[in-house]
């Protein structure tokens, strides 16, 4: 039975091609940039910084990046973004051939590669529509975020690795090579015109400005409430990345070595890799809500096992179940996203959104770390478990009361109705 059609067409599998080199290109970056700090005598702190510059953008920039995006051509910037990531690894690779690479620089082309990372993550979510009919987004999307899985998560980092392990220039350069190579996809695109109308603001939607995207969402009742179920449950996510290494990695309890974490978080993107394949035909079979509810339980496994102190297969039973259910979350509810939201102001309601929902990682984290300095690690599991449990039943009350599948399957007209 096959899962997935053929083809989405032409413009479709250009911007595919382009996702997929580009993420492998980000999944080697994101790699090699703290190998490169190590290289120039980074302490630790130096390297947690690198690490840190990453994710500053989607908090200061993101609302930027969403009014950017939807005021000029998508093709141009993916096109243009691209090229300026390339240019920038490949200046990393000849500063670290020359000798004169320092840490600085390392931070400050994190920085930029952030900022680029808001601007083609937008730029792609709300050019799908422009690229597929609306009864075939939740397809593409679906294919997106397994290309995402695949070339960002599972191939990028070991890859890296493989070619950082003759010389770390061999790494920045290859990414360097990706991001042109992503280009080639996005030049094959022909975008569908914006609807008529779209550029004329309805009355009961907000106008042109930067927080446009981010008043529309808050009067959009759907597309507001699954985005503050996502923050709220990224706080569990946030705490579950931060501190499982330390319970799992011996000489923590669980006593797994280095590799065998890899493996565990490698089940996880597998696990989340399965689910984007079968979305399609699970949304089928069992309907949004039950898959969406489903999520909202893996998040619970996600901590539960650690909290309550079971063994290493039961952590990593949960791990793929979280993976899987996130992926599932994440597609279908970009679906919804795009159903929802004017043409015109896509971009905006979608930056708003990871701002809004990501925004709330760097300090779920650094309250997870308190919470495990004052009480232990499990301590900081076991009030995640109960989050987690706290978000499932809320969730799973409004899910229950609102008519969830019919803002996936709904066309463009689904709009005018909210």
């Amino acid at each position: 039975m096959r899962i997935l059609p053929a083809s989405l067409g032409r413009s479709f599998n250009g911007l595919w091609f382009g996702t997929g080199a580009a993420n492998l290109g980000d999944g080697m970056a994101l790699f090699a940039l703290p190998l490169l700090a190590l290289a120039v005598g980074a302490s630790p702190g130096g390297v947690a910084a690198v690490t840190t510059a990453l994710t500053l953008a989607w908090p200061l920039f993101g609302l930027h990046a969403g009014w950017i995006v939807d005021r000029v051509d998508r093709r141009a910037l993916l096109t243009g973004v691209n090229l300026a990531r390339a240019a920038l690894l490949a200046g990393l690779t000849a500063a670290h051939l020359a000798g004169v690479l320092s840490l600085p620089l390392i931070i400050a082309a994190a920085v930029l590669l952030g900022v680029a990372e808001t601007l083609v993550d937008t730029a792609l979510t709300s050019t799908i529509p422009r690229v597929v009919p609306p009864t075939a987004r939740g397809r593409a999307n679906a294919r997106v975020e397994a290309t995402i899985n695949v070339t960002n998560q599972l191939a990028g980092p070991p890859l890296a690795g493989l070619l950082a392990a003759t010389t770390l220039a061999l790494a920045t350069g290859a990414s360097a090579v990706l991001y042109v190579l992503a280009v080639a996809g996005i030049l094959v695109m022909t975008l569908s015109p914006v609807p008529a109308g779209a550029g004329t603001p309805h009355p009961d939607r907000p106008g042109d400005g930067l927080v446009a995207g981010l008043r529309y969402l808050w009067r959009q009742p759907v597309v507001r409430t699954l985005t503050l179920y996502t923050a709220v449950m990224n706080v569990v996510w946030a705490a579950a990345t931060a501190l499982l290494v330390v319970y799992a990695v011996a000489p923590g309890p669980l006593g797994l070595t280095t590799t065998q974490y890899g493996l565990l978080l490698t089940a996880m993107a597998v696990g989340g890799l399965v689910a984007s394949a079968v979305v399609e035909p699970l949304r089928r079979r069992f309907g949004v809500t039950t898959l969406l509810i489903a999520d909202a339980a893996g998040t619970v496994l996600l901590v539960l096992p650690v909290a309550v102190d079971a063994p290493a297969w039961a952590v990593a039973a949960g791990a793929v179940v979280a993976g899987a259910g996130s992926s599932i979350w994440r597609i279908l509810v970009a679906t919804i996203r795009q159903n929802l939201s004017p043409p015109e102001l896509l971009g905006r309601v979608y930056a708003a959104s990871r701002v809004l929902s990501w925004g709330v990682l760097p300090p779920g984290a650094a309250l997870a770390g308190v919470i495990a300095e004052l009480w232990g690690v499990r301590a900081a599991f076991v009030l995640a478990t109960v989050l987690a449990l706290v978000v499932m039943a809320a969730f799973i009350r409004y899910a229950l009361r609102t008519d969830l599948s019919a803002a996936v399957e709904a066309p463009d007209e689904t709009v005018a109705a909210h």
